[in-house]
């Protein structure tokens, strides 16, 4: 039997056999140049950065490209059990050496194996930095101080970078650090800024920024988070005075905006099972933390990086991998494509009616020809009228690309309920956006829209945690879920009123006011007729999508 470690490396025969395919460097020598002379530091180590990021960098290293690996972070939020969250990261990451299998899967159920070690070293913060894991700690001070550090990169999701709550004020834990310094910081976002601060007193070295997370303009919504909490430290005499200026200074400091798009699901048992049945153990799967981790990531086959190329202090020539490299309004464009019109609000459209309708599988959503149809409404019946060719990327081969091989791949084990998390964090980008255009365009009137308001009316209904069958189910997590069923309250099928009127007018949800341009009315009619009863959310998607009244 095989098993994830650099001992077992040593059997590449084993391995071949296996169909995995090694790393072709040393990685004894690349641990050693990073650990002197670190040049990437990625924080949030999920699925997508093990599966995509540090894939591609492995090509550079395989090349010879690069020199040196990756060190990641892994941060465990306030309130974590200390103890039990370190175990969980120790699991998934040190007893198997840092290594990660990934495995690529197609629509025909062909896997692509192959063993990737670019991260070199996982590094645990504490939610008190210093305070259970010294050690750690000491170590990215002295990565952070050292001139040779190029880029932080960040897969933290887009809550990661909020200070606030649905409130607008500092939540707790970010007045505490601002209160505080950065000294012992809490909040991932202040660590971040507070190791930026440590660079800052070594030399005022220069560094970039990235987030590539899969949020709209990431990269300035990292910069605003850690400018903010600069900003209010020096404001209170906490920093030296320049620190906030420091990280202003594109020649000291920059935070390029990117697009990724790669669909790296919660860890499959049918994978786990069939890496067994090639002889790899080690495989389990720990359920013990907030999500699923396994030393495996099993990843669909497409994958986009897109990236402004703009960095302070160099970067690895990750366009020998596939990454392009591009100017910021191309980034913009890129990401709004996807975000806005080709991909987000398709899977927001499938994960809520999904939810509601009993489905598990994504790709089982787009056999019933219901949702798909639903989805291709919103893409390309009303999402392509407004998307903005970004000519490095075709958006209508991209859409096709989602609808026929990337939704529908049964070996993709995404589902709706994950999909369904943060939904009113997204739906203002994923929908609003193109509302937004229909009502700036003289050519196109917002209340023609069916699909777009189809699929908010039909995330209102979500929020009841009621299915079509009549059956309570619990809502995926979502910071404003208990606001919104607040003001739902009393809301049960049969009912012919509800005050849904007071979600739909919430215009921070949405970034436009709905029932100004002709929308909200309509919204609010769909979600009434949803409610006549069991069976009545299947009805009006067929009467709306399959009639296109």
């Amino acid at each position: 039997m095989l098993r994830l470690s650099l001992n077992s490396l040593a059997d590449e025969a084993k391995w071949q056999a296996a169909g995995v395919e090694l790393p072709k460097f040393d990685i004894e020598q690349v641990s050693a140049n990073t650990a002197e002379n670190p040049e990437w530091v990625h924080f949030g180590a999920g699925n997508i950065f093990r599966g995509f990021v540090a894939n591609a960098h492995q090509k550079l290293l395989d090349s010879g490209s690069a020199s040196t690996g990756i060190v990641a972070v892994k941060s465990l939020r306030a309130g974590t059990v200390d103890k039990t969250a370190t175990k969980t990261a120790e699991k998934v990451y040190g007893l198997d050496d840092n290594l990660t299998l990934v495995v690529l899967m197609n629509a025909s159920g062909e896997f692509k194996m192959n063993v990737v070690a670019s991260i070199v070293d996982t590094l645990v913060m504490g939610k008190m930095i210093g305070e259970s894991r010294a050690d750690d700690y000491n170590r990215l001070i002295a990565m952070f101080e050292n001139p040779s550090l190029r880029i932080a990169s960040f897969t933290i999701t887009e809550k990661g970078y909020s200070l606030t709550g649905p409130d607008g004020e500092f939540s707790d834990t970010v007045q505490a650090d601002l209160e505080n310094g950065p000294e012992h910081p809490q909040h991932l976002i202040s660590q971040a800024a507070s190791l930026a601060y440590r660079r800052y007193l070594k030399g005022q070295y220069p560094i970039s920024f990235v987030s590539m997370d899969n949020c709209s303009r990431n990269g300035d919504k990292l910069k605003d988070a850690i400018v903010t909490i600069a900003a209010e430290w020096e404001k209170r005499g906490l920093t030296e005075e320049g620190f906030t200026a420091y990280l202003q200074d594109g020649s000291k400091a920059t935070f390029p905006l990117s697009m990724i798009d790669k669909i790296t699901p919660s860890p499959s048992e049918r994978v786990r099972a069939a890496l067994l049945d090639r002889g790899i153990e080690g495989m389990d799967i720990d359920t013990s933390g907030s999500s699923p981790r396994a030393p495996f990531v099993n990843a669909e086959v497409s994958e986009y990086l897109v990236i402004e190329d703009r960095f302070a202090n160099g970067r690895p020539p990750l366009e020998e991998a596939g990454v392009i490299f591009t100017d910021r309004n191309t980034v913009n464009q890129v990401e709004t494509m996807k975000v806005t019109t080709c991909l987000n609000p398709l899977h927001t459209a499938l994960a809520v009616s999904g939810c509601l309708l009993g489905y598990t599988s994504i790709a089982d959503e787009m056999k019933d020809q219901t949702l798909r149809k639903f989805v291709e409404m919103i893409g390309f019946t009303e999402g392509l009228p407004v998307v903005v060719d970004p000519g490095i990327i075709d958006p209508e081969s991209f859409l096709r690309e989602v609808l026929n091989e990337r939704f529908a791949n049964p070996f993709i084990p995404d589902t709706p309920q994950r999909i369904a998390t943060d939904t009113s964090q997204k739906v203002g980008i994923r929908f609003g956006e193109t509302i937004k255009a229909y009502a700036r365009r003289e050519d196109l009137d917002p209340a023609s829209l069916i699909a777009i308001p189809l699929a908010i009316a039909v995330w209102c209904r979500y929020l009841l945690g009621v299915d079509d069958k009549g059956s309570v189910f619990v809502p995926s997590p979502d910071p404003m879920l208990e606001t919104l069923q607040q003001k739902l309250a009393g809301t049960k099928l049969g009912d012919s009123t509800s005050n849904v009127r007071a979600v739909l007018e919430d215009q921070s949800i949405f970034g436009v006011r709905l029932y100004e341009i002709g929308l909200g009315d309509k919204i609010e009619g769909m979600f009434h007729e949803m409610l006549e009863g069991p069976g009545a959310v299947r009805k009006v998607l067929e009467k709306y999508v399959l009639q296109e009244v």
